[in-house]
């Protein structure tokens, strides 16, 4: 189902959003600013955390070594918050345990209760040396109450990487780059749950839109490092209230087939996984494509170039394709150019109109660049509307076109020359066209 809000937040974003110039390109330096993303603990200070009900970080029980921040077992230092709260967010960190170590990350928490699980939900960390009862209460698991589905778990001692998104009431735990397990607070799933739990008897258990994050010590030794939080934009959140499917599941290409150019490729030579990200290398010249049609939707798809090498070309999101597969085949393609990302293409004269004055041959420009530093990912949001589409990067409308065809097609991703990597390629249907 739509929602009106979703509807009038695209509406009031949008207004007046084609008149910026071009910008300049930012500096790598900026990254972190520019992205949105804060590091809680940077392996070295701990100014950003203090424990549970308390003004200052604990005396005994927790040390900072060697980058980690290690809770000590049996040091009695007791569970540490972070200073500040946070409503939505993306949480990252990278974690290990020693053999059965427990603790966990809890978030939303609140300080009204004698303990933070009293109010907050946790993704737990356990080093799954003996197997549980209760996968719930395995590493990844929303404690107690939902399992991890699909998980990769390095063992004792290894480093684990542990990914939590907050959007309104809807929670995702990550282990590994793969999503493991999705949730949704108030829901009659989630009532069902907490009413089967030892939260029963909790009433403002999961109930708080805003509250600290929090690492537990549960008197094992477990250490974390690259603490690091991006508080998502009110837009962004609204927009997640829609319902979205994954076409990328984090694990195979299941969904997907592929056309490639050259005799003999096959698409787990230039596609392949790695921690949840898809990464395509970029040669032979080709595609991946859905198995399913899509006609009018909200497509959403996070990609980034090789944060090592930094190595920047090009690629693009196909949609709306139809006809024969071939390099390339008809279709409207938002563009993933460095630099160009927000262009739209025009291939094999699909219908659709754009901006004149920004308008040479088959490309469209963007308004403006706004990609963020090669390495960091960006978020591409394609608005396909019965004959209007719209191109958003990183939350600012970039591209308009009209009176597009609107049929039923695939969507592809490009391999066009050089690698780029892939996360969290999502859609959202809308059940009926706005007409122009």
């Amino acid at each position: 189902m739509v929602r009106t809000g979703f509807t009038l937040v695209f509406a009031v974003l949008f207004t007046g959003a084609l008149s910026f110039a071009d910008g300049p390109l930012v500096h790598s330096s900026e990254t972190d600013r520019l992205t949105g993303w804060r590091t809680l603990f940077d392996g070295s200070t701990t100014h950003d955390w203090r424990g549970f009900r308390k003004e200052t970080f604990p005396e005994n029980g927790w040390s900072v070594e060697d980058g980690w921040l290690h809770v000590e077992a049996g040091g009695g230092g007791g569970d540490i918050v972070s200073v500040d709260q946070f409503r939505n967010f993306e949480l990252t960190l990278e974690w290990k345990a020693a053999p059965n170590g427990n603790s966990g990350i809890m978030y939303l928490t609140g300080e009204s209760e004698g303990a933070p699980w009293m109010t907050a939900p946790e993704y737990q960390i356990f080093a799954d040396a003996t197997p549980h009862k209760d996968e719930s209460t395995s590493a990844g698991g929303l404690y107690a109450l939902y399992s991890p589905k699909g998980k990769t778990l390095n063992p004792a001692g290894e480093v684990n990487h542990a990914r939590i998104v907050v959007v309104s009431n809807r929670i995702e735990h990550y282990v590994n780059g793969v999503l493991v397990l999705s949730a949704v607070r108030g829901s009659e799933d989630w009532n069902r749950r907490v009413a089967a739990s030892k939260f029963a008897s909790m009433p403002k258990f999961g109930t708080l839109d805003r509250g600290h994050i929090c690492l537990q010590d549960h008197g094992d030794d477990v250490w974390f490092r690259n603490v690091r939080i991006r508080e998502i934009p009110e837009w962004e959140a609204e927009v997640e209230k829609q319902d979205f499917k994954d076409l990328y599941n984090g694990r195979d290409l299941s969904g997907w087939t592929s056309y490639l150019s050259g005799d003999g490729a096959k698409m787990e030579d230039v596609w392949r996984v790695e921690d949840g990200i898809l990464i395509c290398r970029g040669t032979p010249a080709g595609y991946i494509r859905t198995k399913e049609d899509f006609t009018n939707f909200h497509l959403v798809v996070e990609w980034r170039w090789n944060p090592v090498t930094r190595k920047t070309g090009n690629s693009g999101v196909l949609f709306r394709q139809v006809g024969p597969d071939k390099v390339w085949p008809r279709s409207i393609e938002a563009q993933l150019m460095a630099g160009s990302a927000g262009d739209f293409w025009n291939i094999g004269e699909f219908p659709m109109k754009a901006d004149p004055a920004r308008t040479r041959g088959r490309n469209t420009k963007h308004v403006r660049a706004n990609e963020f530093p090669a390495g960091a990912w960006n978020r591409y949001d394609i608005l396909a509307r019965g004959g209007v589409v719209e191109l958003r990067v990183n939350g600012e409308l970039l591209n308009r076109a009209t009176s597009c065809w609107e049929t039923a097609g695939k969507i592809c991703l490009q391999s066009e020359g050089t690698e780029i990597q892939f996360r969290r390629v999502r859609i959202s249907e809308f059940p009926s066209a706005v007409k122009n």
